[in-house]
């Protein structure tokens, strides 16, 4: 446990700064007025999602391996902490979905019915649900986040001289 407390604590950021993320779109009206420009802005959040992956490889970089750190520690850093993050996902969707903005699937269901993107509300539902979100919001998190990972590791690493 001790070995993966930086991992712990920045699972617990990033999930912090999704919730926020989330009370932001909804308060811009994102999940209601402005409904039809949820499918493009939502994807800003990769933003502050990197940056806080990238910090938090930063902090284990300094804090746990003293400042020299191989690809190798860094990627399983990443990809214990997208994990962690993958876990937390489900609980971040909950919140979202019932406490934050319990009108979003209602409101994208009706819209995505009137645009055609389905033929029928059932349809429809069957897409927006919570079950739905919080399996690919998990599924997304590890994904991304070994992404992330591989990619910020390469300027993260201690360059051998």
């Amino acid at each position: 446990m001790k070995n993966i407390r930086i991992e712990i604590k920045w699972a617990i950021i990033f999930s912090v700064v999704g919730l926020l993320w989330m009370l932001l779109e909804k308060l811009s009206g994102l999940h209601s007025t402005y409904i039809d420009y949820h499918l493009y802005l939502t994807n800003l959040f990769a933003i502050p999602a990197i940056i806080v992956m990238v910090l938090a490889l930063k902090d284990k970089k300094k804090n746990f391996y003293n400042g020299q750190m191989t690809y190798k520690q860094g990627l399983i850093s990443g990809i214990v902490l997208s994990i962690i993050i993958a876990v937390i996902s489900p609980l971040t969707q909950w919140i979202t979905s019932y406490m934050i903005s319990p009108e979003y699937f209602p409101n994208v269901i009706k819209r995505s019915v009137e645009l055609g993107y389905y033929s029928s509300t059932e349809e429809a539902q069957a897409n927006f649900n919570y079950k739905n979100y919080a399996i690919q919001g998990a599924i997304g998190a590890l994904i991304m986040g070994v992404l992330t990972t591989t990619v910020a590791m390469i300027l993260i690493r201690t360059k051998n001289k």
